[in-house]
């Protein structure tokens, strides 16, 4: 037997904030059954079909250096560049760019949520065959 992967947890200082606004950036929902609500400590979301879930913490550390673990994310209706530009526009901030580092249209941009954890912007799967 094997184990399998049940959800993502992010540690955060504001666990309600942060999962809505991991909402916007995905897509996401409240589990139908258990609804997030200001001042919760923990806040489970999940894509739409249910495949996957991300619980956010709260926890008294605040984050100090980079992440172990993070999230590559590839858009699903815009191209590499557009999705960055538009998670900047909701709170994103960019924390190193990786565009071209392979040849022309290769590459990715690593950025940050509103509390600091980071996560990849790659190619989308459009873009996979241009470079």
């Amino acid at each position: 037997m094997t184990s399998y992967i049940s959800h993502t947890t992010i540690d955060c200082a504001d666990a309600y904030e942060l999962s809505e606004w991991w909402k916007v950036l995905l897509g996401y929902v409240d589990l139908p059954d258990d609804p997030n609500e200001p001042g919760h400590e923990e806040c489970m979301i999940q894509s739409p079909d249910g495949a996957h879930r991300l619980l956010f913490i709260e926890v008294a550390d605040a984050k100090q250096t980079k992440n172990r673990l993070h999230l590559d994310l590839r858009p699903r209706e815009r191209t590499r560049d557009d999705e960055v530009a538009w998670a900047l526009s909701i709170g994103a901030t960019q924390v190193a760019d990786h565009r071209g580092i392979r040849g022309e249209g290769s590459g990715w941009v690593v950025l940050a949520d509103p509390e600091g954890n980071e996560f990849c912007i790659l190619r989308s799967e459009g873009e996979l065959g241009t470079a």
